[in-house]
């Protein structure tokens, strides 16, 4: 049985489970996006300032409607999961599309959380959001990121030539894109929508 303070988690696979944001753990945020690493991915050039990311999530709560936003799990963590990361779902109503952003912390990278993340979410958007379909961006050199993507069910969808930089040099960006039928069926939540709904009895007197 989960601890009454245990975290909150939506969906749980394997490696990685989906919970809400926390503004307990913006610190924390803010120190992931902050990683180097992190901004090389990004394709960004500068570090934010704690007292922006810390606006920055009240923005995010705010606009729920046009966005998920989980934090990851890492569910193999004793004794209780860890926060290993953020999956976003950036939301066009109007074409019933999103696009798709991950990061994981430092320590959570290169042990296939990056890929189940990336899966729950999608499905999340597929079966929950009722989404037509995801794509992102990847700097072509970020060939660990495209190997992840490529192995949650994101397929090649066109380039942005020269676009970007890594390590100080141009680059190209990849799309790619995921649509429901591309997904594998032995996900979580696929598994808890298509069983039978539990039906309660009630009894009276």
């Amino acid at each position: 049985m989960d601890r009454p303070d245990a975290p909150l988690i939506w969906v749980r696979g394997k490696r990685a489970g989906l919970g809400p944001l926390r503004a307990d753990l913006v610190p924390r945020y803010w120190e992931w996006e902050n990683d180097p690493r992190a901004i090389l991915g990004y394709g960004r050039q500068v570090p934010d300032s704690l007292e922006n990311r810390t606006d920055g999530y009240g923005h995010q709560v705010r606009s729920a409607l046009n966005q998920l936003r989980f934090t990851v799990y890492d569910t193999q963590a004793d004794p209780e999961p860890e926060p290993a990361g953020l999956a976003t779902l950036l939301i066009d109503h109007q074409v019933r599309t999103a696009e798709y952003l991950i990061l994981l912390a430092p320590e959570a990278r290169g042990r296939g959380l990056a890929t189940e993340a990336t899966q729950l979410t999608i499905d999340y958007g597929f079966r929950v959001t009722a989404l037509r379909m995801i794509w992102l961006k990847v700097l072509e050199p970020n060939t660990p990121g495209i190997r992840a993507y490529t192995a949650a069910g994101f397929k090649p969808a066109g380039r942005l030539r020269q676009s970007g930089y890594w390590l100080g040099q141009p680059c190209d960006e990849l799309i790619m894109d995921a649509l429901p039928r591309g997904l594998p069926r032995n996900i979580p939540l696929h598994r808890l929508m298509s069983s039978p709904p539990q039906v309660r009895a009630t009894w009276s007197r």
